[in-house]
């Protein structure tokens, strides 16, 4: 199972076959069995990974370092004030230093560029934790939730509702492909993602059985929805954008109407986390329009968000176990 990627590194969905993508999920889900019956893995015993941290994160951070503690590997956090990356000395250079003491690195930042400059020079798997293009390993925890609550990925619709030019609508549109889903891009004619993207996107649907949409219309892009997923309207580094992005996307934010519009009794609610859903943020406070879905979805029975985290640990896992495992 994944026993094929040993030495790959994992940038992003594209560069994986549909095969490879299922692989993972299947491996994720025997590794989270595992861990909850009790029985230790030993797969990355007396490896040492190192954590590049651009961007912070709950979750990404937390769940590498989880899941490499539970293989037996040591994680070591590197922040942006840690290390010299791209200031007193270049990526290129911190990759070969890093690949000579570490056996994997994970990086989570802005450019895309950068982590591919790592992977070239670094010799050692190299996985990424979230670029501004792409975010891979959000969107396995994204699919392993959706097979857990179905039992199935073929042939299920998904709705992502808000910002389509991010990394997590490009992901979602790559992953659901993979496996055969009928994803739908729901966002504002000019936050449409990348028409070559979604070209390439559609050709791989073509080989798997699934279906690609593009539509600014939420009627449209929900109806028949397996599950409905959003994300944070303004990123980080975006800030400058909240006012801009609201007065855009408010006809998008995720309501118990709009999950009632999928038509289907059944249809879960998702996010990649963290999420403006009530008042108790700085950020909310300051900008009460800004929530991207009601609280009374977000705390509601269809809500599978904190599922969806603890997925994190088990994909990143099995993502780790399948590229640097024994």
């Amino acid at each position: 199972m994944a026993g094929n990627l040993k030495g790959r590194h994992f940038l992003r969905l594209l560069d994986f076959t549909p095969g490879e993508v299922r692989d993972l999920l299947e491996l994720s889900a025997t590794l989270k069995r595992n861990k909850r019956a009790g029985v230790s893995g030993r797969a990355l015993e007396g490896k040492n990974i190192a954590l590049i941290f651009e961007k912070p994160s709950t979750r990404t951070r937390c769940a590498f370092t989880v899941a490499a503690v539970d293989e037996g590997a040591h994680a070591e956090y590197l922040g942006k004030g840690d290390i010299q990356l791209g200031k007193k000395e270049t990526v290129a250079d911190t990759a070969r230093v890093l690949g000579r003491m570490f056996d994997g690195i994970q990086y989570r930042g802005f450019a895309h560029r950068t982590v591919e400059i790592l992977a070239e020079y670094a010799g050692v798997p190299v996985w990424n934790g979230l670029t501004d293009e792409w975010h891979p390993t959000q969107v396995l925890a994204d699919l392993l939730t959706v097979m857990e609550e179905f039992g199935r990925l073929e042939g299920l619709a998904l709705a992502y509702v808000g910002d389509g030019r991010n990394n997590m609508a490009n992901s979602l549109m790559v992953g659901c492909a993979k496996v055969g889903m009928d994803v739908r891009i729901v966002a504002p004619a000019n936050l449409h993602p990348a028409p070559e993207l979604v070209e390439t996107a559609r050709e791989i649907a073509a080989g798997t059985g699934g279906k690609v949409t593009v539509t600014d219309s939420v009627e449209e892009g929900v109806r028949g929805a397996h599950a409905v997923y959003t994300d944070v309207w303004a990123s980080m580094g975006e800030e400058s954008k909240i006012e801009e992005r609201i007065a855009l996307l408010e006809p998008y934010r995720v309501t118990e109407a709009m999950m009632e519009a999928t038509g289907r009794r059944e249809a879960i609610f998702l996010h990649c986390l963290p999420s403006f859903h009530n008042l108790e943020t700085e950020l909310s406070q300051r900008y009460p329009k800004i929530r991207e879905v009601e609280d009374a979805v977000f705390e509601g029975p269809r809500s599978r968000v904190f599922d969806e985290a603890e997925n994190r640990v088990h994909t990143i896992k099995a993502v780790m176990v399948a590229t640097l495992g024994r």
